[in-house]
């Protein structure tokens, strides 16, 4: 079964490098093109555009895909199935259509739920308890196609979106090579959504980064967890701006309002939260600075009365 792959971030570079551990037939990599990085603005190439080029398959970069050009290339390639794992571009019907077995897609949620971009990290910051991966064959809408298989996994009380991000792209490649045998093996299932049951997500932004204490301790720790490695939750101390990397929970009951200090010592930064909870943070990072222990923060930036 020749296979073109189309893939760009690290999730994707997962699914392709179990591919080739699996010995699969990858006649070409399609990879978004290369963006400059850095202070030196060079042109920096995709995870899944060095591996490809590290086993030696033809990569393909093309910056439109309703010109002809990727429509070409792929009639020049004869694959007999897509394989689509965050490319970051919509094909359109006429390459879905070329292959024998069409287009699949590795997605990071639970199909229906999530549909669209940063599923894995609205999982964490919606304070969902279970996540997992679906593959699924891709149709003319994004997100909508038929349901081949899904698996399912717990999330962290504390777990971050960049570890569960982790996880998930090994349980996605996992399940995208025993999509492929049972495709080709004539056993896949398929399986419509139910699209009464869709929500859809988007890319994350700096506007989510702020802290709103007048919440309940666990949003704040999902907001917390989900927004790393970026673009990470921050919040003001004494004017100061800082990014709150961990946190927990405590069993202290207090009357200050939403967003002051209620204590300031060796186990962290303790704040009041909503309904007279509090949340202590535990790990932050100041302006210029590396990221850190509240309590060495402290040493250098007391907060109010020590103890």
């Amino acid at each position: 079964m020749r296979i073109v792959f189309m893939g760009t971030p690290d999730f994707a570079a997962a699914s392709l490098q179990k591919l080739l551990e699996e010995q699969f037939p990858v006649v070409g990599v399609f990879t978004q093109p290369d963006k400059p990085k850095g202070r030196g603005m060079e042109l920096s190439f995709s995870p899944v555009k060095e591996l490809a080029l590290r086993a030696g398959i033809p990569v393909y970069q093309p910056e439109k895909m309703r010109d002809g050009t990727a429509l070409s290339i792929l009639r020049e390639l004869q694959p007999d199935i897509l394989v689509v794992v965050a490319y970051g571009r919509i094909l359109p019907d006429e390459l879905l259509a070329l292959p024998k077995y069409g287009a699949v897609n590795v997605h990071g949620s639970l199909l229906p739920k999530y549909r669209g971009s940063a599923p894995i990290q609205w999982a964490v910051l919606n304070g969902d308890e279970i996540t997992g991966v679906s593959t699924m064959y891709l149709a003319h809408e994004m997100d909508t196609g038929d349901i081949i298989y899904t698996a399912q996994t717990p999330i962290g009380e504390f777990e971050t979106s960049g570890d569960l991000f982790e996880r998930l792209k090994v349980l996605g490649a996992e399940l995208l090579v025993k999509t492929l045998r049972d495709i080709e093996a004539g056993t896949a299932p398929r399986t419509p959504q139910d699209h009464s049951k869709a929500s859809y997500v988007t890319m994350l932004d700096k506007s989510l980064s702020p802290i709103d204490w007048n919440r309940p301790p666990r949003a704040i720790v999902k907001q917390i967890c989900g927004l790393q490695p970026w673009p990470v939750a921050v919040t003001e101390l004494e004017g100061t701006a800082v990014k709150v990397f961990a946190a927990e929970y405590t069993d202290t009951h207090t009357e200050k309002s939403p967003g002051e200090l209620v204590s300031a010592g060796e186990k962290g930064i303790e704040i009041a939260c909503a309904g007279g909870q509090t949340l202590r943070i535990t790990q932050l990072q100041a302006p210029g600075k590396k990221r850190m222990a509240a309590a060495d923060y402290l040493r250098g930036h007391p907060l109010g009365k020590r103890k």
